[in-house]
């Protein structure tokens, strides 16, 4: 029997987020740290196996009322029956038979959940790469990150941009640029400009994350596309402002100067913080790590930030200064 493994790892938004979903441009990493995997096999049916992550047991009623609110009714496994759906829609719109074949397939993830890791896109481009492999179908690059999208976006109307879907799908360290001058549609899906940045251009980074002040991203990003929509112009103006910070921080990487990079990284958060009301406990972390002298600001939408520490021992401060709000703090692994 063929078992077929594949995993997509968490990410970290290091400049211009959430402008991805709003004609922006964006800087994202990979953090290998963390990552979701999913497992298929031949099988005489479709069977999409439950994960731990499908609760059916709770401790309470409380209990079972935060699961709700943070995951949703069904957990994950509604990403990976979107999945499906959508990568039979895609194959049936570009006149692509697929083999008739079932399969079993499962998911599992260590990635934190709703602090702003990307855990959810991260079970669908698993689950999309195993069906890939397992009926042979080569979607191009370019266009799975928006395939990808559109599952949360069409198929469960949740509310999102390309940026995590990019970095999962590219991997390593990418520039994207969503300009409206720059979206094609290819195969039917609208897809931005992406460019992978060496590696080596990337100063030493630390994530920090509480996963016991997790909050689901449509709750921080709804209103604001409303607000965008309406032409508020604090809003209209924030995003192209976000965008020429992710420009502005592409130079800065080509020529490693890490000084600017990481000024651009505070300017963000101060740039999201002023039109969006966000949770005073996410405040309270970057305001602790910038304490210490790094700079700070969310890795994607609240509840895990992330900055440029060069030295252990500014780290080590760092490690002990969030402890104090139950954060753990890591050095992100960016590479292979």
């Amino acid at each position: 029997m063929i078992i077929i493994k594949r995993r997509a790892y968490a990410r970290a938004g290091l400049l211009g987020n959430p402008s991805d979903g709003y004609y922006g441009k964006t800087i994202s990493v990979i953090v290998r740290n963390f990552y979701a995997e999913a497992v298929l096999y031949e099988w005489d049916q479709v069977e999409l196996v439950l994960s731990q992550e499908d609760r059916s047991r709770f401790d309470s009623v409380y209990d079972l009322a935060r699961d709700v609110r943070l995951h949703g009714y069904y957990g994950g496994i509604r990403l990976v029956k979107a999945t499906i759906k959508k990568f039979v829609e895609y194959c049936q719109a570009q006149g692509i038979k697929l083999h008739e074949r079932n399969f079993s397939i499962r998911y599992h993830s260590t990635i934190p959940r709703q602090v702003g890791l990307a855990g959810s896109s991260a079970i669908i481009v698993a689950v999309l790469r195993c069906l890939m492999d397992f009926y042979g179908v080569q979607i191009p690059q370019r266009v799975q990150p928006s395939l990808a999208l559109a599952v949360e976006t069409e198929e469960l109307g949740i509310a999102g941009g390309l940026q995590d879907r990019v970095i999962q799908v590219y991997e390593g360290l990418v520039f994207m640029d969503f300009s409206r001058d720059k979206m094609e549609n290819i195969h039917g899906y609208t897809c931005g400009v992406y460019e992978p940045l060496d590696l080596d251009y990337l100063p030493p980074l630390y994530l920090a994350y509480n996963t016991a002040i997790a909050e689901p991203t449509e709750v921080i990003h709804n209103d604001l596309r409303g607000r965008y929509l309406r032409g508020e112009p604090a809003v209209v103006e924030a995003m192209q402002k976000f965008a020429d910070l992710a420009q502005q921080g592409r130079q800065a990487l080509l020529e490693r100067d890490w000084l600017t990079f990481g000024k651009l990284m505070d300017a963000n958060f101060d740039l999201r913080r002023s039109i969006l009301r966000l949770a005073p406990e996410h405040i309270e972390m970057v305001e602790r790590a910038r304490s210490v002298g790094v700079p700070a600001k969310f890795a994607g939408s609240g509840g895990a930030i992330v900055g440029l520490c060069p030295d252990d021992a500014t780290f080590q401060k760092l490690k002990t200064e969030m402890a104090a709000i139950h954060c753990e703090v890591i050095r992100p692994h960016v590479r292979p």
